[in-house]
């Protein structure tokens, strides 16, 4: 199901590039969307983790480097049935965590500076756990695809605003895009990708807190970590690219009022509160 829904959102992103690339330069622009976009599905397929990991600023460490950080990844992946991911160390002092790659035999997981010096082992456990819970149900591949295609027709909106769109009278009879349309443009093509995000984001959050807490077998402790990551990330904001916040365990940044509402998370209590339940369930069984 999730390869169906891949397919469909490449798709439905390349639409929307395309069509705004027709918009800055008429044909020609189509035709050089369209390429640009087979170049971004390719390149977003394959690369992602990597895209993902360097957009991030996200650097490789080594067993011997955070032997407590592999133990418990590895005794993570034994317990899910998965293959062990690569990992990475975000300098950020900001805690949070994300998980990228194609498929579960791609997989990277990497977790900040930040994270590792707030939560008590249980609770970072349970975190890694809910990253795992995200590639165990596939959901890296759709989420990291979502986000490249967010930031590049982003950057396409940026173009056509202070651009003023790049029709030349071959492609536009009437004279090139009218004002009103370029705003549209750049306000409607970005909303549309965020948009999307959401979607995509906030549902998964949810099965992959579910997925993690049955993995690490303490939905409690997923609790507590997710109140602690909230506390932390309104004190210190990671200041990532928008695109890449729905990979985060929790939003990166805090944001206003209108942000929230966009957000690619559900809210965090609502999330501790699940799992306050799942706790209780278990508890009683």
């Amino acid at each position: 199901m999730n390869t169906l829904r891949t397919i469909v959102l490449m798709g439905f992103l390349t639409a929307l590039m395309v069509g705004v690339g027709g918009f800055i330069g008429g044909k020609s622009g189509l035709i050089i969307a369209f390429i640009f976009a087979l170049v971004t599905n390719f390149t977003s397929y394959w690369f992602s983790d990597k895209i993902a990991i360097m957009m991030a600023g996200a650097q490789p460490v080594s067993e011997q480097e955070s032997p407590e950080l592999y133990d418990i990844v590895r005794g993570l992946c034994q317990k899910a049935g998965l293959p062990m991911p690569r990992i990475y160390i975000d300098p950020s002092q900001s805690p949070n965590a994300f998980a990228t790659g194609r498929d579960p035999e791609h997989a990277a997981v990497a977790v900040t500076v930040g994270i590792m010096q707030i939560l008590n082992r249980d609770e970072l456990e349970a975190v890694l756990a809910h990253e795992l819970g995200h590639v165990r149900n596939r959901d890296v591949l759709i989420t990291t695809i979502a986000s490249v295609f967010a930031a590049v027709i982003t950057g396409l909106a940026h173009m056509v605003w202070w651009g003023g769109g790049f029709r030349n009278r071959d492609d536009d009879r009437g004279g090139g895009g009218n004002l009103i349309g370029l705003i549209l443009v750049a306000v409607l093509a970005p909303l549309a990708a965020s948009l999307i995000n959401l979607a995509i984001s906030r549902s998964r959050e949810y099965q992959a807190d579910q997925t993690g807490a049955e993995i690490c077998g303490h939905p409690e402790a997923l609790a507590n970590a997710l109140a602690k990551l909230e506390q932390g990330s309104q004190r210190i904001p990671m200041g990532v690219n928008p695109a890449l916040g729905n990979m985060y365990t929790v939003k990166p940044d805090p944001g206003n009022w209108f942000t929230n509402i966009m957000s690619t998370h559900p809210p965090i209590p609502e999330r501790i509160n699940r799992l306050e339940e799942m706790a209780v369930r278990k508890n009683t069984i």
